[in-house]
């Protein structure tokens, strides 16, 4: 009976995920891609939450406001999971719909789980698919009604270690970019996120998976994110909990210093208790994060339309 309703609880997130438009992240061949024998997996857990493993093609789930909500903005969000799954709908399409109540374009990146077994290079993979997202988000302004000027980015957790990565490393592109299209998100949305690889609050899981196991100095240096920030980081907006026993709280305090050090303009908000993972509520607390960022999201005008 539990085996039914969980096939039947599958089938009915994956209709709903099938309903809105999903493209693939690249027309043709895959950048940094090699081939492999394994397959991605979509599993729906004992908490009902979905998480898909081994990704290897890389998507984004377009997620538009109705036009009469529409203000021009627009967030790629990448969920979570460690480098090794990703929490595809608790971070992100849950996500998306509460953003598009705000009139906010939303767009789910599937991205690539790094792994030498399916990549030649498994440090820049994710990195590449995030460049991607917001170079096809500005691509397609037009057609979904977006000012390329309000394009930001959002990550949960390790999702939150990639948003910073393509928050603090858009001077190079790692994509073929020949229109010149802008990589730099506007603004920077973290969410509990891994920011250093650092030994002394790393993620290790994190860091292992996405640069391995005996990474040089330099890498981790070049991964740690709050090492990376400089006066044309993007605003950042950080939600984190004292209590997090998986990604320390001082990966959002470092990278809220180094913001202040570089006058980077920054909102952090740290609950006394919500351990990690709380995705759009910690239940722990009456207040909602959402509303904080809806506020900051307003006070910056990106919820005035265009």
């Amino acid at each position: 009976m539990k085996c039914l309703f969980l096939f039947a609880l599958l089938f009915l997130k994956t209709s709903l995920l099938l309903a809105q438009q999903v493209m693939p992240l690249y027309e043709g061949n895959i950048p940094n891609y090699k081939s492999s024998t394994d397959e991605e997996k979509t599993v729906i857990g004992a908490d009902s939450i979905l998480r898909i493993e081994a990704v290897q093609k890389p998507t984004l789930t377009i997620y538009l406001p109705a036009k009469e909500k529409a203000n021009g903005t627009a967030v790629v969000i990448c969920p979570g999971g460690g480098y090794k799954i990703l929490a595809f709908d608790k971070e992100g399409t849950w996500v998306a719909k509460k953003l598009n109540e705000w009139g906010v374009a939303a767009f789910v990146l599937k991205y690539r789980i790094p792994n030498d077994k399916w990549m030649l290079h498994k440090e820049i993979g994710p990195l590449q698919d995030a460049q991607r997202a917001i170079q096809i988000v500005r691509q397609n302004f037009k057609q979904w009604n977006i000012d390329i000027n309000r394009v930001g980015i959002m990550g949960f957790s390790a999702g939150g270690h990639l948003a910073s990565t393509a928050a603090t490393h858009y001077s190079k592109s790692y994509i073929d970019n020949s229109g010149k299209i802008s990589l730099r998100p506007d603004f920077q949305i973290l969410l509990y996120p891994v920011i250093s690889f650092k030994d002394s609050i790393a993620h290790m899981g994190s860091r292992e998976n996405l640069i391995g196991k005996n990474a040089p100095d330099e890498m981790i240096n070049e991964y740690s994110n709050e090492l990376q920030v400089n006066a044309t980081s993007p605003p950042a907006f950080l939600i984190h909990a004292t209590d997090d026993k998986t990604v320390n709280v001082l990966n959002s305090i470092y990278y809220y210093e180094a913001l202040l050090k570089n006058k980077v303009s920054v909102e952090m908000h740290i609950y006394e208790k919500g351990g990690h993972g709380f995705g759009l509520y910690n239940k722990t607390t009456k207040d909602n994060w959402m509303d904080r960022l809806y506020n900051w999201m307003q006070a910056k005008g990106w919820l005035d339309k265009k």
